[in-house]
């Protein structure tokens, strides 16, 4: 240590004005005091801003870096440290001293999280400078909120548990159909159904069936009484039929009666050759009876013999005699599925249903004998409708053979337009077979000279000499070569635009449709032989095989183990069965070794998935379940419902079409027989009042099953009426 010192001997000037200077007053030392005071203020204050604006300004750069390029992963924190963030206080910003910079709290790394709308609104709060005071209470706000942030479920193991599924997302348990891969392939199939699936979420549709409604039931006033069927009969009227298919404007809600005699049918195959005939009889059947000998009334049965029927020498004569004339044809092999025009005996069905063919009569409904109700009777593949103006209730190219047998429809008429109908739904190659007893010279001019505008080449003809018949076998093109060759290009090709698929009251239009050309399409080949062409799923169906040939396994499971043995339902008795609402004829598949037909309905505002039901070798129509079926009452033993209503909700069209959707209710109680079952499948919240609703019009709950929100309900129709 060096001390100042003066020159030796003399004192210096500081030490002599000290010791010179009298001791300092009380007042003077305060004074000094608040001078030092005021100067350490002075240079705090100018020095402490500075520092304390800067370590701020690090702080809040630091978190808004971190929340303005954030990792792919959610703004998450783990349990303990959001516990702890949520029970700290927040420090006054006016309080430096002592503040130690704080981290932003570790985030986990979970890649494709989306961070909420309060971080994001957070991370525009951080941005502006007049926030710094704000950001601790922002920060922990925010670790406030985190636990309430979604997290994908492929990174459940991040957080512990996985997350909430959406309703529309969970897999219900007794889901056994793929309603999700139907709603998808109606999505690709129609663009609206995404717009419509996106408002669905946003807007909870009201129930379809009101909880609260009571009903009661009344009998139809129709004239047709026990026969009445809506769309065919004119304004109730038995006597009358309509033209073409015109359905009531309103709804039907009444109930058809029954027949005071009605009995159960036999099991099969005994109804094929007797039943009962107070089910069908009518003064119309009585007269018609009596002047055909294959249709006999022995008191209280109409009974068929086997070796009888609209052809003279019996049907399989005459089913013999065109093989003879075209030995390519290969009956159950090459021919699987055929159309008879003009029911009658149904004999020709009947006959081919020993050679593995399912053959669908067309019942005209200028017919008011009403012999496709007698084949249905029986247990023989039927329906009804019309030859007029419109298309036919069937995708083009589905009949691998269509037969007409002195059916008497003028095919070469208006321009030959029911003959371009009849092209339209024969398959590329495939067969029509139109046979005469009397032949008219000018009437067989005009339908060779329609075949031939329409290419059609006449491959065998044949007049038999014991069933009195004029055979002739045409075939169409299988490809457009002929077409192009034509010297008189009339009919023309249709245009792009007319579609040749759509047929749910669509006209018939002068012009003939392309034969498919590449491999891709469905038509350029001929299917598989049956049974193969049951499980072989074509290389044109594209992404779909992997879905037919699933809906086959599943369907196959869910019969086998389920419906044939757990529902309650006495299968010998089965014969006509309507799926409701068929997808790929996974359920028709599964039932292929029963003895049963199904037929197949796909809805209108369903995917169009018709066409691959026919080219596996099953029947089916089209329709809109707003409005009657095209049927008579009491047609089916077995009706298969899987969620039809649920689709008719989702379906706002639909919806607003049907006014009462109980009347589908009241359409299933018409064409059940008494003692026939129905099988629904619904979600819980429809299913529930459907129980309502049937133990109202007193059918027989057999068994329910519940489980999450999906149910099964087997129930089984009485004989009551109101």
């Amino acid at each position: 240590m060096t001390v100042f010192r003066g020159p030796p001997g003399r004192p210096s000037a500081l030490v002599s004005w000290w010791r010179r200077s009298p001791p300092l007053g009380f007042a003077a030392k305060v004074s000094i005091a608040i001078a030092l005071g005021l100067s350490f203020v002075v240079t705090w204050t100018t020095l402490a801003p500075t520092s304390s604006s800067q370590q701020i300004s690090t702080e809040r750069t630091y978190f808004a870096a971190d929340v303005a390029d954030p990792p792919p992963g959610a703004l998450a924190h783990p349990r303990n440290a959001t516990a702890r963030a949520v029970h700290r206080k927040p420090r006054p910003a006016s309080s430096p001293r002592g503040r130690k910079k704080r981290r932003s709290p570790p985030r986990s790394r979970r890649p494709n999280a989306t961070p909420s709308p309060d971080a994001a609104a957070l991370r525009s709060n951080l941005t502006e400078p007049e926030q710094a005071n704000k950001l601790e209470p922002e920060w922990e706000w925010e670790d406030e909120q985190e636990p309430e942030l979604s997290v994908p479920e492929d990174d459940a193991d991040a957080t512990g548990k996985a997350p909430k599924e959406e309703e529309n997302d969970k897999a219900p348990a007794l889901e056994w159909a793929d309603e999700s891969s139907e709603l998808d392939a109606e999505e690709e199939e129609d663009p609206e159904a995404a717009k419509g699936k996106a408002s669905k979420k946003k807007k909870k549709l009201p129930p379809l069936f009101s909880p609260a409604a009571h009903y009661h039931w009344k009998l139809c006033s129709a004239k047709s009484g026990h026969h009445y069927t809506p769309c065919v009969d004119f304004d109730g009227d038995g006597s009358q039929r309509h033209h073409e298919r015109s359905c009531p404007r309103s709804p039907v809600t009444c109930l058809v009666s029954l027949p005071k005699e009605y009995k159960l049918p036999a099991p099969w195959p005994e109804r094929k050759e007797k039943i009962w005939y107070g089910n069908v009889g009518h003064p119309r059947l009585s007269s018609y009876a009596k002047d055909h000998s294959w249709l006999n009334r022995t008191g209280e049965h109409l009974v068929f013999p086997p070796e009888e029927s609209e052809f003279k020498g019996g049907a399989r004569h005459y089913i013999d005699t065109i093989d003879e004339m075209a030995p390519d044809l290969d009956w159950g092999k090459n021919i699987r599925i055929a159309l008879d025009i003009g029911c009658k005996s149904a004999g020709f069905g009947v006959a081919l249903l020993e050679k593995d063919v399912i053959t669908l009569s067309l019942g005209l409904t200028n017919d008011q004998t009403d012999l496709a109700q007698v084949a249905l009777e029986r247990g023989i593949p039927a329906t009804i409708g019309s030859l007029g103006s419109r298309r036919l209730p069937f995708p083009s190219g589905s009949f691998d053979i269509i037969h007409c047998s002195e059916c008497n429809i003028p095919w070469h008429s208006n321009g030959g337009k029911l003959l371009i109908e009849m092209n339209r739904i024969l398959r590329p190659g495939g067969y029509f077979v139109i046979s005469s007893r009397h032949g008219d010279l000018e009437s067989e001019e005009g339908i060779s000279a329609s075949m031939t505008a329409v290419c059609w080449n006449v491959i065998a003809y044949n007049s038999d000499d014991v069933s009195e018949l004029g055979v002739k076998i045409f075939q169409r093109p299988a490809s457009n070569d002929e077409y192009d060759l034509r010297a008189k290009k009339d009919p023309p090709f249709c245009k792009e635009e007319q579609n040749k698929a759509t047929a749910w009251y669509t006209p018939i239009k002068h012009c003939l449709h392309k034969a498919p050309a590449g491999i891709e399409e469905r038509g350029s080949e001929w299917p598989e032989e049956w049974p193969k062409r049951l499980e072989t799923f074509p290389d044109w169906l594209g992404d779909l095989q992997t879905r037919v040939s699933a809906d086959h396994s599943h369907w196959k499971a869910v019969v086998e183990k389920s419906y044939l043995d757990g529902l309650g339902i006495n299968w010998t008795n089965i014969r006509n069965v309507l799926d409701m609402k068929a997808v790929y004829g996974g359920f028709a598949a599964a039932l292929s070794s029963e003895k049963v037909w199904v037929m197949n309905v796909v809805p209108v505002h369903a995917p169009d998935t018709l066409p691959v039901i026919f080219e596996r070798g099953l029947v089916g129509v089209y329709h809109d379940w707003c409005e009657p079926f095209s049927t008579y009452p009491r047609s089916y033993d077995l009706l298969h419902a899987d969620h039809l209503f649920s689709r008719l909700k989702n379906r706002y069209v639909c919806r607003m079409k049907c006014k009462e959707p109980v009347s589908i209710l009241v359409e299933m109680d018409r064409i059940l027989r008494p003692g026939g079952w129905a099988i629904i499948r619904e979600k819980l919240e429809i299913l529930d009042p459907l129980e309502a609703i049937l133990k109202s019009l007193h059918w027989e709950i057999v068994m329910t099953f519940r489980k999450d929100k999906e149910g099964i309900m087997s129930v089984k129709k009485t004989t009551w009426r109101p």
